[in-house]
């Protein structure tokens, strides 16, 4: 799995993720960077789940934990109206990271 990134444009935090479309789950990577989001998937046959989100395109981040000790997250929701749910153990510095770049 590789990225191909612009000019001047760094990898800033990347973590763990899924994402489900459809009712399937898509593994893969969530990928911050200081000019864009990526979501990658883990194997080539789910490529055109490949997902990638400009900050200028962001609504808002929502933080999301489902039960006391389970799943945490970010809703990523999108100008478009589209929103887009990542589970991540690093939710609370992602998010951040995502807030101050938007």
């Amino acid at each position: 799995m590789t990225v191909k990134l612009n000019a001047n444009e760094v990898v800033l935090k990347a973590g763990d993720t899924n994402q489900v479309i459809d009712n399937n789950t898509i593994e893969g990577k969530l990928i911050v960077t200081n000019q864009r989001i990526y979501f990658k998937t883990l194997n080539e046959a789910t490529e055109k789940f490949n997902l990638e989100i400009l900050f200028e395109n962001i609504l808002e981040v929502i933080y999301f934990s489902k039960g006391l000790f389970s799943v945490k997250g970010l809703n990523v929701v999108l100008r478009d109206g589209k929103c887009h749910s990542f589970p991540l153990k690093k939710r609370d510095e992602i998010g951040q990271l995502i807030n101050r770049m938007y």
